[in-house]
């Protein structure tokens, strides 16, 4: 027996359909992920399971006693008092027991005899379903899942209405796992989570045996957490079984085979319009002629859908920078009593493209505020190297663009003297097409904006881009479409993200803010992640290997420690030479790419073809480009491997 059901359900605002007669159902354990590009309607189907809007058409039933829990993409209030008050009190029931249980304790005084009795019985009762309440739904859990969210014990009884969007999102999702409804509907549940945080969510959610309805940009947290996929496509909405990459699969077969039948049914179709021409005219045929007519006439046409618009772009060239890009020395940074950032010192290299992750509130926006000089650091420096361009994603970037202007007029302003028709090339490539480019930029939605500021990085090329979460106000096509455009990018890269997908799409090193200082190690999120656990698990170890006796043989306890002394070495050169053993293999591949696309293209016969020689001076260019960018980051890790020997000899 599914969990809930949706029939026909049809909405429509104004003359756009947003469902058709929408038809699916939900297990009590399945996990389904809901997907589509933005403006399909994702977020309004997610208010009509939750009740929040009413179908023209259809109905949602979810069965008896079974609760729906729904986290929405942006929050109106908390409820008054403080953080830990505001989530207990969200749990349906409690307060309706503590209302019977003091409505029993006044009845009890008064009653006599037999009644006496019967309430003190029921009073009982009470406190017994009270305790198994607080038990299931109580203090203790709800401060395991603050905390597991991020807020400090310390912060816990502080008032709700003091937190800013992004903490006041956590707590709302704090009292939604605490009630643990029958169904979680979360709407991108992540934007406001850091990457420690989602790690701790995303292990909860796994965890859950729940039913699950969700819409998220990242890709890998959305692979993990589903097995069923919901999409808005042209033909409606469809259902899948897997992941989304099996989803991808599975429409791309799907795709396939109807261009094949579409195929085969107009090879047959000819054939028989060619019979019917023919003997149309010939008494003996004739009748065989009108017959397959008449069945031409009543079949139905096998249509291949259109390819859905997604956003394609890639960012222009742009002049070739210095090998240092970006220097901060001794930066300190305060906010009243809070300290930010304490003598602060970094580098950023040419070629580099540094994710920057930690806390909320660690300081991650501050320290790109301050390279791109939107905030002056308190004392020390702050410095962009030779022939740097920068370009800037800010986190909060609606509030650079004028709502007062249209989408064409905001870009057009940074480059007046580009022709407007060159400009809607441009937005063309970010799904405003037509009149769409005559929109007022504040009637846009959260994910138009952020194309619109994405297109404003792209008309003015820069050989350096700070993005501050680029991806949370944009679908899964384009959040996909942003690490493909990044991953041709020919500039140097500093970047704030949450999203995994995004970070380990394009990250070469991990910036981690903590204590007012960076660590930078080199590697993926996944490279971090698995040094983090080995330091975890060596601090868990280190109390058993701390029992060392004096009484040990010298000679032994020497040749132990020019192992430890080997074994730091590898530690800190390890990873270093991977890195550069993985950067020659790739260097040699390329290379031996370019080689096969010049040797192609040197045979006059393939130049002149362009439908083969178009493919191989793309390959040829695109392999130079990079190899240039891998051979700058190659002399890069030559360069910090010469140094860690220097430190540790």
């Amino acid at each position: 027996m599914s969990l809930l059901h949706s029939r026909g359900v049809s909405l429509r605002y104004g003359k756009k359909i947003i469902l058709d007669g929408a038809s699916f159902a939900i297990g009590h354990h399945d996990r389904v992920g809901l997907i589509g590009p933005n403006g399909t309607g994702k977020s309004t189907l997610m208010k009509i399971v939750a009740g929040r809007i009413e179908p023209d058409e259809g109905e949602i039933q979810i069965v008896r006693n079974a609760r729906a829990g729904y986290l929405p993409q942006e929050l109106s209030e908390l409820p008054p008092g403080s953080i830990i008050d505001g989530v207990l009190a969200s749990v349906p029931g409690r307060t309706e027991l503590t209302r019977r249980i003091e409505q029993a304790e006044a009845a009890v005084g008064t009653a006599t005899g037999d009644e006496q009795l019967e309430i003190a019985g029921e009073l009982a009762d009470l406190h017994e379903r009270l305790l198994h309440h607080d038990e299931r739904y109580g203090r203790h859990r709800a401060e395991e899942i603050l905390t597991g969210l991020g807020f400090p014990q310390a912060q816990l009884s502080r008032d709700a209405r003091e937190l800013s969007g992004g903490w006041r999102m956590r707590a709302a999702l704090a009292s939604l796992l605490l009630q643990d409804p029958e169904l979680l509907l979360l709407d991108e549940p992540t934007n406001h989570l850091d990457v420690p945080t989602l790690e701790w969510f995303d292990d909860f959610l796994l965890r859950s045996r729940k039913a699950l309805l969700l819409v998220s940009h990242d890709r890998e947290f959305l692979d993990r957490q589903i097995d069923r996929v919901l999409s808005f496509e042209m033909e409606g909405l469809r259902t899948y079984a897997g992941n989304y990459e099996r989803y991808l699969e599975l429409r791309a077969a799907e795709e396939e085979n109807l261009v094949a039948q579409a195929d085969k049914q107009q090879r047959r179709r000819a054939q028989m319009m060619a019979f019917v021409e023919r003997f149309k005219a010939k008494a003996s045929k004739a009748k065989q002629a009108q017959s397959r007519l008449k069945l031409l006439e009543k079949e139905e046409i096998i249509e291949v859908r259109d390819e859905r618009a997604t956003v394609r772009f890639r960012f222009p060239e742009a002049p070739r920078s210095g090998r240092e890009v970006a220097r901060l020395e001794n930066v300190s940074k305060h906010y009243g009593a809070q300290i930010i950032y304490d003598r602060l010192s970094g580098q950023v290299l040419r070629g580099d493209r540094i994710a920057v992750i930690g806390l909320n509130g660690a300081g991650k926006t501050t320290l790109l505020k301050i390279l791109a000089g939107e905030t002056d650091a308190d004392s020390g420096a702050a410095e962009l190297g030779h022939n740097v361009v920068l370009g800037y994603f800010a986190q909060h970037h609606t509030e650079s663009l004028d709502p007062s202007r249209t989408i064409l007029e905001e870009v057009h302003s940074l480059v007046p003297t580009q022709p407007q028709s060159w400009v809607r090339g441009v937005l063309g490539s970010f799904l405003f097409t037509g009149d769409d480019v005559e929109k007022k930029i504040g009637v846009l939605s959260g994910g138009e904006r952020a194309r619109v500021s994405l297109a404003k990085l792209l008309v003015v090329p820069s050989n350096f881009l700070l993005m501050d979460e680029p991806t949370n106000h944009l679908d899964l096509d384009s959040s996909e479409a942003l690490i493909e455009a990044l991953t041709r990018y020919q500039g140097t890269l500093l970047f704030v993200s949450h999203n995994r997908s995004f970070v380990n799409g394009l990250a070469t090193q991990v910036w981690e803010v903590k204590e007012g200082r960076i660590d930078a190690q080199p590697g993926d999120l996944e490279d971090w992640q698995r040094r983090r656990a080995a330091a975890s698990a060596a601090q868990k170890a280190a109390p058993d290997s701390g029992k060392a006796s004096s009484s040990k043989d010298p000679g032994k306890e020497a040749r132990k420690e020019r192992a430890a002394q080997r074994e730091k070495v590898q530690k800190a050169l390890g990873p270093l030479k991977k890195e550069i053993g993985t950067l020659e293999a790739r260097i040699a591949e390329l290379e031996k790419s370019k080689r096969e696309a010049e040797t192609q293209l040197a045979d006059p016969a393939t130049f002149a073809d362009a439908a083969r020689s178009t493919p191989l001076v793309t390959a040829y260019r695109d392999a130079g480009g990079k190899l240039e960018e891998l051979y700058a980051r190659w002399e890069h890790k030559q360069e910090e491997l010469a140094a860690a020997e220097a430190e540790i000899a």
